[in-house]
């Protein structure tokens, strides 16, 4: 059940434990996490689902109602609860977190849920099957690796979309993730694999994790990080 009193410290602490180089122990902790996700998301202003789904949502052209979902790294279902404000009916979710998949489950918007760590398992999805592919928070060094990017874009149907929000944290390895991520969709876009709609950043992705208490109540709008949406349309050929 989930801690109703919790703080934004509380919050702070669980973000700065969360990442670990041992996928196992990331895992655990994912797990022990689920009940109150949300709850800590909340408290440090974590606007990615809001800002992923309206930015797919101006771009997408077909029927909400009819598309077919899958959701990576859905966690509690967040981006699911969103994405059927504006009509989306049909999702498929994935997670690496087994407690997770059982908070989504109780949403009661998704056809089906499924179980991988991705980087280590294959992503658990036909290819050329959903009209959309999202994926909210997950790419990051420490959680999903880069080479999942083109998984992503297999499972999406020729013309489909493929959403990737992600924050911009501070630090050499989140630098240099970025920088990988970026140089990849670059190459699959050479590649002809797809092309891109649109990206679309914020100054308020959601409050750092990082500062102090203290810290972030004296730097106001820098207390923020940045974060940006990428959204692209699958090749037909």
């Amino acid at each position: 059940m989930a801690d109703s009193c919790r703080s934004v410290d509380d919050a702070r602490v669980a973000f700065q434990s969360c990442k670990s180089p041992d996928a196992k122990e990331r895992v655990q902790f994912y797990d022990s996490w689920a009940e109150n996700y949300e709850k800590d998301h909340s408290l440090m202003s974590y606007r990615a689902p809001d800002l992923a789904v309206n930015h797919l949502s101006d771009h997408f052209t077909g029927n909400p109602e009819q598309a077919l979902v899958l959701d990576v790294a859905c966690g509690s279902g967040w981006v699911a609860k969103e994405m059927l404000e504006l009509g989306f009916r049909h999702f498929v979710g994935v997670d690496g977190s087994k407690s997770m998949l059982e908070q989504a489950a109780k949403t009661g918007l998704y056809q089906d849920l499924r179980l991988a760590l991705l980087g280590t398992q294959p992503l658990p999805a036909q290819t050329d099957t959903f009209d959309v592919v999202i994926i909210v928070g997950a790419l990051d060094a420490g959680f999903v690796p880069v080479g999942v990017v083109r998984e992503l874009c297999h499972a999406a149907k020729p013309g489909g979309l493929v959403c990737m929000a992600r924050g911009e944290h501070s630090g050499t390895p989140a630098n240099q993730y970025k920088k990988d991520l970026e140089r990849e969709l670059q190459l699959m876009e050479e590649e002809g694999l797809w092309s891109p709609v649109g990206i679309k950043q914020t100054d308020r992705y959601m409050e750092d994790p990082h500062l102090s208490a203290e810290r972030a109540k004296d730097m106001q709008e820098e207390r923020y990080i940045r974060g940006s949406v990428y959204l692209y349309k699958r090749s037909i050929h």
